[in-house]
């Protein structure tokens, strides 16, 4: 099995150490100026706890109810047949489709989720920014699942979404050349036609929210009977981290968010499942009834 993001990097950073110890002052020079880059490569972490039951009521305990609140509308696309059947392939292929409206501009979403770093090549191999794209690549930590994600987001006009998730709409039609090139180069066989809009979701999100001495977003999820509440927060590397110091602090925040939430009365979701994933095959469910 490839290893990827922080374990990888590990590996590398090890063996690099090694080499360090058993070689003169002058291959050691170049050894650490190795490190140095490979530490330099280290990739974001979010790091997201999931609460269910009464999400409005933790809503409100940590804080999310006194700030300014940005509510939208999801849909996620999904093949069309294997929706009909209850499936829901495209994510049990790793590929996530996502439209948001509401609250300031639609986007669209393509992300890998989990993915491998060897997948990401070509322009795509690291992040970048070029409007109206996002592309970042980064880590994923939820209790003890860690998993590499690389998303590509293009922003569009509100309203421009609206027909591809309509019935009847084509939601693939909306998939433009970049994000398409960015699944037919890092995701192989990913097919996009016959797809089917899935939602909505109603999201509400609350940034930037101050929970004992981290600062986090909140975004409460409710469709049919289900309503979660995510709570995250980023952990960015420094200059001067390498690999073992930044896994440590990002472990150190994982456990302190996971405290800070406990706190303040909410207990954590234990189910095993993403929200993402017990959504959309609840809403293909509905679809199949």
């Amino acid at each position: 099995m490839a290893r990827t993001g922080p374990e990888k990097e590990h590996d590398q950073h090890t063996a690099l150490n090694v080499v360090v110890q058993h070689h003169p002052q002058d291959v050691r020079d170049n050894v650490q100026e190795a490190c140095r880059r490979v530490a330099m490569d280290l990739l974001p972490i979010e790091v997201k706890v999931n609460i269910e039951g009464d999400v409005a009521a933790a809503l409100s305990a940590l804080g999310g109810s006194t700030g300014p609140m940005k509510t939208r509308r999801i849909w996620f696309a999904e093949d069309r047949n294997g929706v009909a059947e209850g499936r829901v392939p495209l994510l049990d292929g790793g590929v996530i489709v996502r439209f948001r409206s509401g609250g300031g501009p639609d986007d669209l979403t393509v992300k890998l989720r989990p993915c491998a770093r060897e997948q990401l090549i070509g322009r795509f191999s690291a992040p970048f920014e070029a409007k109206p794209f996002t592309y970042k690549i980064e880590e994923d930590w939820s209790e003890r699942h860690r998993v590499l994600a690389a998303s590509l987001v293009h922003v569009h006009p509100p309203g421009v979404l609206s027909n591809a998730v309509m019935p009847g709409g084509d939601p693939a039609a909306s998939i433009d050349a970049v994000q398409d090139q960015f699944l037919r180069v890092c995701a192989n066989g990913v097919r996009l036609d016959g797809l089917v809009a899935l939602g909505p979701v109603l999201s509400t999100k609350v940034d930037d929210v101050a929970l004992d001495d981290l600062e986090v977003d909140l975004e409460k999820w409710t469709v049919g009977g289900l309503g979660f509440l995510e709570v995250s927060t980023r952990v960015k590397p420094e200059d001067e981290d390498d690999v073992e110091k930044f896994i440590a602090s990002a472990e150190r925040k994982q456990r302190r968010l996971e405290d800070a939430v406990r706190e303040h009365g909410v207990a954590l979701s234990e189910h095993p499942e993403s929200k993402t994933r017990r959504v959309l095959t609840a809403l293909a469910g509905a679809r199949q009834g």
